[in-house]
């Protein structure tokens, strides 16, 4: 059997919905007033600080700095990225100033850092020369990697390098171009030399026509000096300890080759043999 109990109106849940009167007072109470307020300064604060960042004076670049440079001048840089004068600092395209900056041919690489308020540093890396291409009739500096970086002349007279010949393979596509294998070869003779101030002084040229078989000629030594591709200042060291007993028995030599390991072949000029030699008892035959 059910039993109504009568509702008691003190815990009657209300059925009214708030109105939409009270939603606007709710909105546009001092509290939500203030933070809308608030928030539209800064957004304004901050629009006028980036217009101002963007296109105020104060951050235009008025200097160009530049470190690392040793054959280029602080000028000479400052030329190639003038463009960078008076450009905003925030807003210079940096990527563009390095690439034309890498035009240089004596420029290896380039980093580029802006200074607040107006100042880019600029930080060069050089190309070294290590030999002279012959082009044509003229002479070039080239670098380890045979990028050609300038003619060789009067200004550049503090180089004392050898000339390298070989280096230019077949035209392609009616272009002559530096043969990178070549190249390898004829840096690497270079840097094992480099440690022995007598043969750095007397390697005159070094023919890589041969990617496999440097031949270097020494001064006031006509002979071709085949050297192989590797072990260049042992095989160079060893000929110059016979050199002068070899010359006494065969004054007129066209090549010694020096690739193997304990004989040397001797080829005369005008003669088509070559004499086969111990190179540990060479100095000693004669």
């Amino acid at each position: 059997m059910r039993v109504k109990a009568p509702s008691e109106k003190n815990f009657r849940r209300s059925k009214s919905r708030p109105g939409r009167r009270g939603l606007l007072k709710l909105l546009f109470s001092w509290p939500v007033v203030r933070v809308v307020l608030v928030a539209a300064v800064l957004l304004f604060a901050g629009y006028r600080a980036m217009a101002l960042a963007f296109n105020g004076s104060m951050l235009a670049i008025s200097k160009i700095r530049v470190q690392g440079n040793v054959r280029l001048s602080s000028g000479e840089v400052q030329t190639l990225v003038h463009d960078l004068q008076g450009t905003n600092i925030l807003r210079a395209n940096l990527v563009k100033s390095r690439a034309a900056l890498m035009q240089s041919p004596w420029v290896a690489d380039a980093a580029f850092r802006r200074v607040l308020p107006s100042t880019i540093e600029v930080f060069v890396s050089e190309r070294r020369p290590f030999g002279l291409c012959r082009l044509g009739n003229q002479l070039y500096l080239i670098d380890r990697d045979g990028t050609v970086m300038d003619e060789f002349g009067p200004r550049y007279a503090e180089f004392d390098l050898p000339i390298i010949d070989g280096l230019v393979r077949a035209p392609r596509h009616g272009k002559a171009a530096i043969d990178e294998d070549r190249a390898e070869l004829a840096a690497r003779v270079v840097e094992a030399i480099q440690d022995s101030r007598d043969l750095t002084k007397r390697v005159s040229q070094i023919d890589v026509s041969d990617a496999h078989d440097a031949v270097v000629i020494l001064d006031d030594d006509p002979a071709l000096l085949h050297v192989g591709e590797e072990r260049f200042r042992e095989r160079l060291q060893s000929y110059l300890q016979i050199a002068d007993t070899l010359r006494a028995r065969i004054p007129d030599i066209d090549y010694v080759d020096l690739r193997f390991e304990q004989r040397l072949y001797v080829k005369p000029r005008g003669r088509a043999d070559r004499t086969a030699l111990n190179l540990a008892t060479a100095g000693k035959t004669f």
